[in-house]
């Protein structure tokens, strides 16, 4: 369950607002001062902190001024019966994530929290200070349509991070839309983004919405947005520009309200010098940069991730599995090049080869050298090839022999399920144990 914190000096008050946050399925914890709440409470433990704005030895300002000083950011909802605009915009300036006058009505207070916690929100890790910071930053950035570009090496959550800004925004009923420049060929994105009319080229025998039309009235993410080819950037500048798309062989434009998202692991700003990518269509994407650290520089994520990662294979493999001590010990120890997803699917083989549900790290278990993240698992465990083929054998086991899941957990294509099994000649039998 989550927790709040609240903080009033006035005990009814504070009564009616623990009584009230019990109700939204909260473990609340009272103080009627924050100098008290400070002494004796962790606040980063806290999901949601609420605040009088007057109280008699700290303001409610001077709390949120003093935990933002400590690279505290929990969100903070200021409550007032004295709401000034002055007041409120000192508020905003600090990082509260909203401003609401007293009396306190539970359908408003219920409303604000929806917004600023969503039920549906995308799960997201963030023990470290950096990432605690752009949890905070998401908050603010998704209360308007402001486009936002997200850099950061391959690997390191920038999707999560675009999802988060969509679930915490108004948009968050409407659809997200993820396209990845460059999977997709040049000749077939352009009908990707903006759709095709019947007859507009060979094979097109409908018509065809795009991303920007199944994305209206949500977000749009444009992921790797690097890799798009110059010439369709004057086409997607101009989309983001007026908010309306051509599909390949229309005659008229189609207006759209479209939340754009960008992503990038490669410096676009080199890329405009370099003539590879638009200027002008860099300004537009990169009006809210936010940069993602790789996961070398918030070590204190690596073995909450992993326990998130673990979590979710139980629960997919109806198995309750477990790290021993030298196994998260190991995970700290070890280099991660390949950032949050490397870690996810190290965490995935290691579970389905291991013997036990305790999990435990190879027997020769050292930090491997970047870009040899395998190294250490392939030597405790034989041949590199055997290894594969044993890994596959034991996913698809535990999956009851179901491809579909077995490429899900192992992070291939079902395809590659099917050619790694007429590779190693592996039968039926052999998976049922026979």
């Amino acid at each position: 369950m989550k927790k709040a914190l609240i903080l009033d000096d006035e005990i009814d008050m504070l009564t009616a607002l623990r009584e009230t946050m019990k109700r939204f399925g909260f473990v609340p914890t009272t103080f009627s001062n924050p100098v008290d709440a400070l002494a004796k409470e962790n606040v980063s433990d806290y999901d949601i902190v609420l605040t009088d704005m007057k109280m008699p030895r700290m303001t409610g300002l001077e709390f949120l001024e003093e935990i933002r000083k400590r690279g505290i950011y929990v969100p903070v909802i200021i409550i007032t019966g004295f709401g000034t605009v002055e007041s409120a915009v000192d508020a905003m300036k600090l990082g509260a994530a909203d401003y609401i006058l007293k009396p306190v009505s539970s359908e408003a207070l219920k409303k604000i929290i929806d917004r600023i916690l969503p039920a549906d929100m995308e799960d997201i890790v963030a023990e470290s200070p950096a990432m605690k910071k752009i949890t905070m930053i998401i908050r603010e950035v998704a209360k308007s349509d402001i486009t936002a570009l997200l850099t950061g090496d391959s690997g390191t959550g920038k999707e999560v991070v675009a999802r988060m800004i969509h679930n915490y925004s108004n948009r968050n009923s409407k659809p997200f839309v993820a396209v990845n420049c460059a999977a997709i060929s040049e000749s077939l994105l352009e009908s990707e983004l903006f759709g095709h009319e019947k007859g507009a080229f060979t094979g097109a025998v409908e018509r065809r919405s795009g991303k920007f039309e199944l994305a209206n009235g949500g977000t749009l993410l444009l992921d790797e947005v690097s890799e798009m080819a110059y010439p369709l950037q004057a086409k997607l500048l101009r989309a983001i520009q007026e908010r309306e798309i051509d599909r390949v062989g229309g005659k008229t434009p189609v207006k759209l309200d479209v939340r754009i998202i960008a992503t990038t692991n490669k410096d676009l700003l080199a890329a405009v010098r370099k003539g590879t990518f638009r200027e002008d269509l860099y300004y537009r994407l990169n009006v809210f940069p936010i940069s993602i650290p790789p996961l070398k520089d918030r070590p204190e994520d690596i073995v909450p991730l992993a326990d998130f990662f673990l979590r979710g294979l139980s629960a997919k493999m109806g198995k309750v599995f477990s790290f021993s001590d030298s196994f998260r010990s190991y995970l700290q120890r070890r280099e991660w090049p390949g950032n949050v997803r490397e870690l996810e699917n190290y965490i995935y083989r290691a579970a389905v080869v291991s013997p036990s549900d305790m999990l435990m790290p190879p027997e020769d278990a050292v930090s491997p050298a970047p870009g040899a993240s395998q190294t250490a698992y392939a030597s405790a465990t034989g041949r590199m090839k055997d290894v594969e083929r044993d890994l596959i054998i034991r996913t698809l086991r535990e999956t009851s022999n179901n491809r579909t899941r077995a490429a899900e957990i192992l992070g291939v294509s079902v395809r590659t399920i099917r050619n790694k099994l007429k590779e190693y000649a592996i039968s039926d039998d052999e998976i049922k144990g026979a």
